[in-house]
This record gives structure tokens, C-alpha cells and sequence, in this order.
């Protein structure tokens, strides 16, 4: 692993195929090493990584694969079930991906013997994201642009299921609020979900479009981040439906907004992947300009690190890393 300044990236890792998806763990798998898992064109690789800004003993970055699941389509999305872990006997490792085929697989495995694949039926157009329950992660939230968000057990069954008035983006689920659903609309709409009930709680309104991503922080469930159009917006649902703070931050449109899981006024947005290169910016709310830019060819996916102010995106054949202050 080499420090790559060309590029503007703490660290790279070279992968077989050019990555469409990137997501870190964002759970506790009880085990030093962060778990990372990225999709390309027909499989997902599941691997470890360990950084220098984390354990003085590692030089740079580490990174090793555990193992990789041949998924036969493109991956387009990828959520980590909580139930991941490698301190276990065996260890389990349990993820759900969503294809260009409409479909959700479940993947179980022991990093062993034990390869297991589930595909859940149900959505009829293209799937934008999916989220497992964050405290026992027994269910699965996907949205789609057929205009729905539905949650399914692990047995591929459909459990709730909420009509939209526009393609679904991003769903989000909070482990301190664990009986609701975010759901962002291309519209511009962001709604919370009862599950028990299914009524619609709360409504936020970004007032312009399109909507590409949204993201509920972990470390304050009042905050709400989304980018929209060429802006970032972000939302204190204590006091209002309409955005608190917004700027417009890309030249293009923006494509996703990623809190990062240590600060709550930390977050990344990229650009919309440009003929040759995909910008960046790391945010703080302190800050009036971006405290980090960085460019990827071709980049897709952003996911920040559990534990540390740390990034990655995915490219052609590699994934970037970036690291910043707090």
C-alpha cells in the first residue's frame, strides 16, 4: 500500500475490476481490523483493512482480502448486516447487495465452508439503496425508482411496504431510533416512517431537485444531511422542515452525502462522475470552504470509516482513501 499524492489520496488499494461500490462496516465486528466490502462488475470482495492513524505499528495502510463472492451481475449497492462478526466461532460475515437486475441477494459466510446467497424478489425497477436494522439486523430496508420503499425479514419476505411519489434514493435506519425509516424522494422529499404503524412521522423538504442522496448522522439523530441539485442541505429536525444551512458546492450536480460516523459536523459529498474524474470534498460545518478536495477517476460509491475521520471512494480498478482532522 503506498501513499498516492498524485491523486490526492492518503492511501489506494488495487482491486480486479473498476469498483461501482464501496461500503466500511459500520458495525462493531468485534475484531481490530475495519471490514470493507466493494462491488464491481460480477463479484464482491469482502476484506480488512488496518491504518496507521488507528495503530502506530502499521505502516500506511493494510489491507487483505478475505474473501470474494461472485455475484454474476453488477453490483449497484451494498449494506452490512450488524450481525457480522469475527471474534465468533465461526466467524460470520452477513451482507446484502442490490443488482441492475432488480434483485436483493443476501450473502452469508463462515469465510469457510459456508457460502450461502439468498435473492429476494419483489422491487420493478432499479434499487438505489438498501439498510439493515441497526440493533439486530433481522430486517432489510431497499428503495427504488418504482416508487417504493420495502422492508423484508432475512427469509426474502416482504414485511412493510410504502408507496412513494417518486423514485426512492437513499433509506436510512438510526440505531438510536430504531422504530423509524428515513426515506429520501427524488423530489426533494425526506419522510420518517413509523414501522410499527407505518404512518408517515415527519416531513422535510429540500424545495428543489433532483435529490440524489440523503444520510441521517449517527452521532446526532437530529441532523439530517442531503445534496440536491449542484447544493449540500442539511436539517435540524428540531426546528424546522426546511433546511438550516445549504450550499452550492459542485460544479455539476452533486451525487451523494455521507456523514461521517465520529463528528457529527463532518461529511463528504462527490460530484457526478465526469468524463475522466470525480471530485470529492470533505465538509465541515465550522468551515465555510471544503477542508479536503480529491479527485478519482471515474470514482463511485463513498463510505466513511467507523472509527476514524477517514474516507473511501471507489474507482477504476482501485479504491482511494482520505484522511482528515477532526
Amino acid at each position: 500500500m503506498k501513499q498516492d499524492s498524485t491523486r490526492n489520496a492518503a492511501y489506494t488499494v488495487d482491486c480486479e475490476d473498476y469498483v461501482h461500490v464501496v461500503k466500511f462496516n459500520p458495525f462493531d465486528s468485534g475484531d481490530a481490523c475495519s471490514l470493507i466490502a466493494y462491488g464491481g462488475n460480477n463479484y464482491v470482495v469482502v476484506g480488512a483493512c488496518r491504518f496507521q492513524e488507528e495503530d502506530a505499528e502499521v505502516e500506511g495502510m493494510q489491507y487483505k482480502t478475505l474473501r470474494t463472492f461472485q455475484h454474476g451481475i453488477r453490483v449497484d449497492a451494498i449494506a452490512w448486516s450488524p450481525e457480522t462478526r469475527l471474534d465468533a466461532l465461526p466467524p460470520q460475515i452477513r451482507f446484502c447487495t442490490a443488482a441492475s437486475d432488480r434483485k436483493l441477494r443476501l450473502f452469508t459466510s463462515d469465510l469457510q465452508d459456508k457460502n450461502e446467497c439468498q435473492t429476494f424478489d419483489g422491487h420493478s425497477d432499479y434499487i438505489n439503496d438498501l439498510v439493515f436494522s441497526p440493533k439486530e439486523g433481522q430486517e432489510i430496508a431497499s428503495v427504488s425508482d418504482d416508487h417504493t420503499c420495502r422492508v423484508w425479514d432475512l427469509e426474502g419476505n416482504e414485511k412493510a411496504h410504502f408507496g412513494l411519489r417518486s423514485p426512492g434514493m437513499s433509506v436510512c435506519w438510526h440505531p438510536e431510533e430504531a422504530f423509524k425509516l428515513m426515506v429520501a424522494e427524488k423530489n426533494g422529499t425526506i419522510r420518517f416512517y413509523d414501522i410499527i404503524t407505518h404512518q408517515i412521522i415527519l416531513s422535510l423538504k429540500c424545495e428543489q431537485m433532483p435529490l440524489m442522496s440523503a444520510d441521517w448522522c449517527l452521532k446526532n439523530a437530529f441532523k439530517i444531511g442531503a445534496v440536491a441539485g449542484r447544493d449540500w442541505l442539511i436539517w435540524d429536525v428540531t426546528c424546522s422542515s426546511y433546511p438550516q444551512d445549504k450550499r452550492p458546492v459542485h460544479v455539476d450536480r452533486a451525487r451523494l452525502f455521507s456523514w461521517s460516523q465520529v463528528n457529527e459536523n463532518l461529511f463528504a459529498t462527490t460530484g457526478y462522475p465526469g468524463k475522466t474524474t470525480t471530485q470529492l470534498l470533505i465538509h465541515h460545518l465550522g468551515h465555510p470552504q471544503p477542508i479536503l478536495t480529491g479527485t478519482a477517476a471515474v470514482g463511485s460509491g463513498l463510505t466513511w470509516h467507523r472509527t476514524l475521520p477517514l474516507c473511501a471512494v471507489g474507482g477504476d480498478h482501485k479504491i482511494f482513501f482520505w484522511v482528515t482532522e477532526m
